[in-house]
């Protein structure tokens, strides 16, 4: 099971994809891959940072007969961090960069990572034109084919709206942001789904260091109504309102347990999710740039 979502291009993306967040190893991205596919993930998400594209690449180009799937099959997500002296010329050869890493002639979807500038301060109105500058070049990377939809990642309303003001004609197709019941948004969905760009979500769980979120009372005491896993009830909370997911693990038994989502949670227990007594953020925070 697994649903998908149209985007803006006219594109589908499946909303439960696999994150692959600090799994970098060769061996290890060649595990993973191979146990996702065979549980029935289709749609892989990366990152320039993360330093695993060409592992992911290797491993999809291999993996891919073995279960009679073929590129177009399969959806992949990348992300480029704009950085100081970084121009269209720069940004343009890193993409090209990550296709051929990841052994493809397109990419579904490229992302700006973060609305601020890698070696700028987070005050600085530089951020504004270079997040307008990455832009331009991903917009003429989606007209050429080589980028078939284009978004961005932890952009809030503000980010959003000095885009849309100047966006060369190819609005967002997705904003990517850290989504769970102790930090989640409203004004946030509400402007993305009134202007069609997808929200899709980071940090489902918490983090690998920080488990009170899956040990959070109302999520268990949910967990134990439903016959289900902490994690489960957490990624059907945001799947449930068509909300993009990326969960992340590295044993058969959570890739497995992350994809097994075919229950429903109550309209009170979704209730109970969106209004937990406490806030807790995971991740940076692009409240901060400018």
């Amino acid at each position: 099971m697994n649903k998908v979502q149209k985007l803006n291009t006219g594109l589908n993306i499946p909303i439960l994809g696999f994150g692959t967040y600090k799994i970098s190893n060769r061996e290890k991205i060649f595990e993973v891959v191979d146990i996702a596919l065979d549980v029935g993930y289709r749609h892989f998400d990366s990152a320039v940072c993360y330093r695993n594209e060409s592992h992911i690449g290797e491993a999809l180009k291999e993996l891919l007969p073995k279960y009679n799937l073929r590129r177009e099959d399969i959806f992949i997500t990348s992300k480029i961090i704009p950085a100081l002296n970084q121009r269209e010329a720069e940004v343009t050869s890193i993409v090209k960069r990550s296709l051929q890493n990841l052994q493809i002639d397109y990419v579904d979807l490229y992302l700006i990572h973060w609305p601020g500038v890698s070696g700028i301060n987070v005050t600085s109105s530089e951020n504004k034109s270079y997040r307008k500058m990455t832009w331009n070049a991903l917009t003429k990377l989606h007209k050429s084919g080589h980028c078939r939809s284009i978004g961005v990642s932890n952009y809030n309303v503000s980010h959003l709206e000095e885009l849309l003001a100047d966006c060369d004609g190819v609005p967002p197709s997705v904003n990517q942001c850290e989504w769970h019941p102790r930090y989640h948004q409203p004004e946030l969905a509400h402007f993305c789904r009134q202007h069609n760009i997808f929200l899709q979500a980071y940090s489902s769980l918490g983090t690998s260091d920080n488990l009170r979120l899956l040990n959070d009372s109302t999520v268990f005491g949910i967990a134990e109504k439903v016959g289900r896993t902490s994690a489960q009830v957490l990624l059907r909370w945001a799947y449930q309102q068509d909300i993009g997911i990326l969960p992340k693990a590295s044993s058969r038994t959570h890739i497995e347990e992350n994809f097994d989502l075919n229950f429903e949670l109550s309209a009170e227990d979704i209730d109970l999710l969106n209004n937990l007594n406490v806030t807790e953020k995971y991740a940076w925070d692009p409240t901060v740039v400018v």
